[in-house]
């Protein structure tokens, strides 16, 4: 008796129609396109405006590309897990809106927060529902609204992130694809050196900590790239050697789009060519938790059922890793 596998059969994404490139950067903040293009590779990122709207706004539409795209009906869905490091609120959970919203009706729903790791994370979380027999159709959304606790002032941060949400379904699977195996990590002592301080229980949001735009998030840049690169690198090595797998095995790297330096060394320690890492950080930018299903949801047209993914995270906390996966079908 074959092994239940948990596959991605569907995926669905969204992002904001508002477009802030570079060059518009340069009139808010001390920077430039040339700066920003050489130590990032990013171009452009995507803004959502309006009033109210937040991240269930963004979760809400990629769910519905999804649903579309599938044909599936939302009354099949069981489980809507909303990765995420912004959520709408503290409290209620954006993942139950988002599941209400989109016609649900008959799933439990939760939010994930691992930052960029989120998605990674909530793979994981998926698959073992699906694994474990009790549930069909599991809905994960990697949703984020950047922009939301972004200091446009400081150059740091705000040429990095964008908002955006990216949604797959996973279903069990009897052919051995789907997830086959993966590595993940965290560790506590890194939270110093990226994160949104104020608003959680230690840090209440006060009038001068707003005054102070203490409010939104913070990185050491230097630190935070140095343990990305080592992190998501080893992560994939050993994902790798693990499972007796070669750069020749590889058919797709899909590593979180932080910075293009990090991707290429992540590719570099596999010596994994260039036509094989999926790559879009220069449309959208850094957009947290979304930027692993934007990226299937990118490349979905050249992906062929037996293919070999390797993904690879990292993200505040600090948190990182990787996972193997076959890819379930030919679009």
């Amino acid at each position: 008796m074959s092994k239940t596998s948990a596959a991605i059969t569907a995926v669905g994404a969204y992002v904001p129609e508002y477009v802030l490139t570079n060059q518009i950067l340069e009139t808010m903040v001390d920077t430039n396109d040339e700066w920003i293009t050489t130590r990032t590779g990013i171009k452009e990122r995507r803004i959502l405006k309006g009033e109210g709207k937040g991240t269930s706004f963004l979760a809400i539409n990629a769910a519905k590309d999804l649903i579309k795209k599938r044909g599936i009906d939302p009354k099949d869905i069981e489980l809507v897990i909303v990765a995420t490091a912004t959520p709408d609120m503290k409290a209620a959970s954006t993942a139950a809106f988002t599941a209400s919203e989109i016609g649900a009706v008959n799933a439990f729903s939760f939010d994930m927060d691992a930052a960029c790791s989120s998605f990674l994370f909530g793979m994981s979380v998926a698959a073992g529902y699906i694994e474990s027999g009790r549930y069909k159709n599991v809905l994960l959304i990697g949703a984020d609204k950047m922009s939301s606790i972004i200091n446009y002032k400081d150059r740091a941060t705000c040429i990095i992130f964008g908002d955006g949400a990216g949604a797959v379904l996973f279903e069990p699977n009897e052919e051995n694809l789907g997830l086959q195996d993966e590595y993940l990590r965290s560790d506590g002592t890194g939270r110093a050196f990226l994160q949104a301080t104020y608003g959680g229980s230690s840090y209440p949001i006060t009038f001068e900590a707003i005054e102070k735009g203490a409010h939104c998030a913070f990185q050491e840049g230097r630190t935070v790239f140095k343990n990305a690169v080592f992190n998501m690198a080893d992560a994939t090595v050993k994902i790798l050697e693990r499972n007796n797998l070669t750069k020749n095995d590889v058919d797709w790297l899909v590593a979180h789009q932080a910075n293009k330096r990090i991707i290429d060394a992540t590719a570099n320690r596999i010596n994994l060519e260039e036509e094989k890492v999926m790559m879009n950080i220069h449309k959208y930018g850094n957009t947290t938790s979304a930027t692993l299903p934007l990226l299937l949801n990118d490349y979905e047209s050249q992906l062929k059922k037996g293919d070999n993914l390797i993904f690879a995270a990292f993200g505040g906390g600090f948190n990182w890793g990787s996972i193997y996966l076959k890819w379930a079908y030919n679009s």
